[in-house]
């Protein structure tokens, strides 16, 4: 049982007349009306919410001694109360009733403030109620703003309906030598867990695939391989997945308003096969730098981003390091495509889908949608770890059109990265650092049926002053319609007692 600090009442707008008291948990009768918006956190106003999401509570920040708010849909209302701290929390099964009947309408939002014995009533705003549901959970990994340690990382599933949150897995508590590792890049086949996978880097290091549901701890290396498996893509249907393989480092700024670089020294792509555990490269170049795979909801075209840096062709790794850090703001990465014949897991030839290069920008993480019209990806000033590049911003190409957009409303003056279409493409969620510039924390925005992204609100938690507190980023979101369902001790004994299983090299997939 979750414990509520207010009391939350549902009535139909002909009771709701009656309450004209000023009791400490009724709606006032007698106010001062101001032209004044009230100030929230987080930031629901005017905004387009699922018709399954968990309640939006939020906090009221101006200075009162108690507050009311009053929803208002379809004749219906649903009032919560709050002290002084204005944690305004609504019950979970009155806001779904309210939610199910308000259902492709809009929600007006009354905000009443106490001061003394004098209530103020603030500017109405409104939330809509989207026709369409959100998936029920959002995987996500949880990490602190720092770069010398792997300590207290984890994945978390949510359920979005609630406030549920499961533990997929996490490494140590505290940090320690002998078992010390990192874990990252989980994604899943299809919007479903049954078919998954995340990478353990450092002590006890492989790459975890749950394959029908079957956990494995595998080897990804290979000497004919550039690097090991880093960034991942499911095949929608089959058991392939393609890998970007990667040799990364990092660098840190001292005059600059940017903390952190992330670079690659080299980048290739590797397809795998997890039923045969054979792995094979596609692209294996010196002089282009392949990362961030997708595939196309059908199978048939896998997208990918690549900076092509002639000067590094052939270049000895000894001096990569170095060149890479002197040119880094001159790494743009365009968008590509490249056809795919399953019958003989062959990859055809690349054509260009968004020059960057040619605007200006660079390109991350291409995302296509479940219809496959359109393509969602991030464009920064240069490189392609975005996430650490204030510039950074959620852009859409019309794969059918050719047309190529900002996105209008989702965007913010800060960086916006990592980001995942749902199962039915009219939602996305990607990661944000526009409330305070340091922490990431995830965003919801809806994408209507026209491609028209909607203005992004803030992830729902029961405290809402959850994500002031806490001190940790998100990042690497990800839908799925059903919760993981390996438990989290099983992950943890296969990590910790087993090596990896070898793969097999096949040679090229083109």
């Amino acid at each position: 049982m979750r414990i509520q600090n207010i009391i939350i009442s549902m009535t139909c707008a002909a009771v709701a007349l009656i309450a004209t008291s000023c009791s400490r948990h009724s709606i006032p009768a007698q106010f001062t009306e101001v032209a004044e918006e009230p100030k929230i956190f987080p930031d629901y106003k005017d905004i387009v919410i699922p018709p399954n999401i968990a309640p939006m509570n939020f906090m009221v920040r101006c200075s009162a001694d108690r507050y009311a708010v009053r929803l208002t849909a379809e004749g219906r209302t649903l009032d919560a109360f709050a002290g002084e701290d204005g944690k305004i929390q609504f019950s979970l099964d009155a806001w779904h009733q309210f939610l199910a009947a308000a259902k492709g309408k809009q929600i007006k939002c009354d905000v009443y403030a106490e001061a003394g014995d004098k209530w103020t009533k603030y500017k109405s705003f409104t939330m809509t109620v989207a026709p369409d549901d959100i998936d029920g959970y959002v995987s996500y990994r949880l990490i602190e703003p720092g770069y010398e340690i792997y300590r207290q990382i984890g994945l978390y599933q949510r359920h979005l309906t609630d406030f549920d949150v499961h533990t997929i897995y996490e490494n140590n508590r505290q940090y320690d030598d002998k078992n010390n590792h990192c874990v990252n890049c989980h994604n899943y086949q299809n919007w479903h867990t049954n078919n998954m996978l995340f990478h353990i880097r450092g002590e006890h290091g492989g790459t975890m695939i749950v394959l029908n549901g079957r956990s494995e701890k595998m080897n990804m290396k290979s000497d004919s391989v550039l690097s090991s498996s880093v960034y991942p893509t499911w095949h929608p249907t089959k058991p392939w997945i393609v890998f970007s393989s990667n040799k990364t480092g990092q660098t840190f700024h001292i005059l600059d308003r940017q903390k952190i670089e992330v670079v690659d020294l080299a980048s290739d792509l590797i397809f795998y096969d997890a039923k045969r555990k054979v792995i094979k490269n596609i692209i294996k170049t010196s002089g282009d730098m392949e990362t961030f795979p997708c595939w196309a909801p059908d199978g048939k075209r896998l997208y990918y981003c690549v900076a092509h840096v002639p000067d590094m062709n052939n270049m000895p790794d000894s001096l990569r390091p170095r060149y890479i850090t002197g040119h880094y703001q001159q790494l743009h990465y365009n968008i590509m495509s490249m056809p795919f014949d399953e019958a003989t897991q062959k990859f055809g030839s690349s054509r260009m889908e968004v020059d960057c290069e040619a605007m200006g920008k660079s390109a991350s993480v291409p995302r296509i949608s479940p219809d496959g019209r359109y393509m969602l990806f991030t464009l920064g000033p240069y490189g392609q770890f975005h996430i650490w590049h204030k510039d950074a911003d959620l852009y859409i190409k019309d794969l059918k059109r050719g047309a190529i957009h900002r996105l209008n409303e989702a965007n913010s003056t800060n960086t916006e990265s990592y980001h995942a279409w749902n199962s039915t493409g009219r939602w996305i969620v990607f990661s944000s650092r526009r409330d305070d510039g340091s922490y990431t924390r995830l965003y919801i925005s809806y994408i209507d049926r026209n491609g028209k992204d909607h203005k992004a609100f803030m992830m729902p938690q029961e405290d809402p002053e959850q994500n002031v507190l806490l001190l940790k980023s998100y990042n690497v979101p990800e839908f799925t319609r059903d919760a993981v369902k390996v438990p989290a001790k099983l992950f943890r004994r296969i990590i910790y007692r087993t090596d990896g299983t070898p793969v097999t090299y096949g040679g090229f997939a083109r």
